[in-house]
């Protein structure tokens, strides 16, 4: 009864990171509607393709605040708001500028979510299933990515402002992500840490671990004694946990994996594809990053975070070099290039993609977990910008076997880092990793 309350705590969640992947994904569809629609020049275009983005690295910069003030609860019904505004906003703008403004505030939330959903999770979660359960978000992401590019394609049939129903139709899920949010309790470590509220903390956690509550209890209440911090950031005992987030967001971008997301069908005409058969294989990533995401959530507590990033991290590499090699020989007719950037899709589901929101959820103190977190959040959407806004730009003169060879190297420094610095995470608990993150 526990592990299912757990896992339907955890399920509602994770919705967040559902809204997360359909909202970033949902404007492709939308984009060249948009700019006949207003007749937007090449600036105006690129603006509105990156204002959420934008939107997004400013919510993860605050997203600690509001979690921390008002609680993980709250910043949750705040979220479901932001992307519920959003949706109707940008749907019924008739302005370019209000438009803009509204896609902003639906960045926002995917920031604010980015941080809040997986540090709840984490909070509620047993030791030996919270990669399972935090893994639900990237999950739901990745779903939310899928459901967008088919929304697109199926709303896309109906007419000229079929664009604005693309970007509505999120206002339903939204909806029920805010009804939801009434069915979960607050963050037991929360209402401990940061109001004080012993007899609440008990009464949820004994619904999380009915049997080793007031031990869990009283191991929160010592990690708290023993803070040396008090609540900051950065401090000479959070370099490591800091330094770790920092590699495993930085890493994570400079995969690639946003340019491919972003500018997949480009990729694909690069390669001599036709505009049909390069919207066929985008799909075609969509269900291979959903497949091997849901396959990641299945063995991350039970091989561990780092045997996932070992495996994948080799996989990118080979899969990258695979793809830099067939731009470099020209050898990219028929569907090799399409077999390729799935290797890498299927890799880095598996490993990154599934293992990030985890293990930066689980590194920091209780009492800097959410400032760690959006510290992790930050670092991995600036980043996400940067490589978004360079890759054209590195494909035209570097061409796509410069440009993937330098993905592919960055790989190789990232498997240096899971040999030589990554611990192991799984099955310990939250109090325990704040301690000895520093003594490995």
């Amino acid at each position: 009864m526990n592990k299912n309350t757990v896992l339907a705590w955890s399920f509602v969640v994770a919705l967040g990171g559902f809204l997360f992947g359909f909202d970033t994904a949902v404007i492709s569809g939308a984009e060249k509607a948009v700019q006949e629609h207003w007749h937007l020049s090449e600036f105006q275009h690129g603006l509105t393709m990156a204002i959420a983005l934008i939107g997004t690295v400013v919510g993860a910069a605050l997203g600690a605040l509001p979690s921390d003030k008002l609680g993980r609860k709250n910043t949750l019904f705040a979220v479901a708001a932001l992307y519920f505004i959003s949706a109707i906003g940008s749907a019924l703008a008739n302005d370019w500028t209000i438009f803009i403004l509204f896609r902003f505030l639906g960045g926002i939330g995917v920031g604010v979510s980015s941080v809040t959903a997986p540090i709840y999770i984490s909070e509620i979660s047993p030791a030996a299933s919270r990669g399972k359960l935090v893994g639900l978000f990237q999950f739901n992401v990745v779903l939310g990515i899928l459901i967008a590019y088919l929304s697109n394609y199926f709303i896309g049939q109906v007419g000229e402002e079929s664009w604005r129903w693309m970007l509505g139709v999120q206002c339903f899920p939204s909806l029920l992500f805010f009804g939801l949010i009434f069915l979960i309790p607050e963050s037991p470590r929360w209402l401990l840490l940061h109001r004080g509220n012993l007899a609440e903390a008990k009464r949820i956690m004994k619904k999380i671990n009915s049997d080793g509550y007031e031990l869990e209890i009283s191991k929160i209440q010592e990690s708290k004694n023993n803070t040396a911090g008090e609540g900051k950031l950065f401090v000479r005992e959070n370099v490591k946990p800091i330094l770790l987030a920092f590699c495993f967001a930085l890493f994570n971008q400079v995969s690639g994996i946003n340019a491919i997301i972003y500018y997949a069908p480009r990729v694909f005409e690069m390669a001599g594809l036709g505009s049909q058969s390069s919207l066929l294989s985008t799909v075609g990533i969509g269900v291979v990053n959903f497949i091997f995401t849901l396959l990641a959530i299945n063995f991350i507590d039970k091989v561990g975070r780092r045997k996932l990033m070992l495996v994948g991290s080799i996989g990118l590499i080979v899969s990258l070099a695979l793809v830099s090699h067939a731009f470099y020989t020209s050898q990219t007719t028929g569907f090799a290039i399409t077999i390729y950037l799935m290797s890498f899709i299927a890799f880095f589901a598996f490993s990154q993609g599934a293992v990030i929101w985890v293990f930066i959820s689980e590194i920091f103190p209780n009492d800097v977990r959410a400032k760690g977190q959006t510290f992790g959040s930050l670092t991995h959407w600036v980043m996400a910008a940067i490589i978004t806004f360079c890759f054209p730009a590195l494909t035209e003169m570097l061409g796509g076997g410069g440009t993937f060879l330098i993905f592919a190297l960055f790989m190789v420094l990232q498997l240096i880092y899971v040999l030589k610095f990554m611990p192991e995470t799984k099955g310990k608990s939250l109090e325990d990793l704040g301690h000895t993150i520093n003594l490995h």
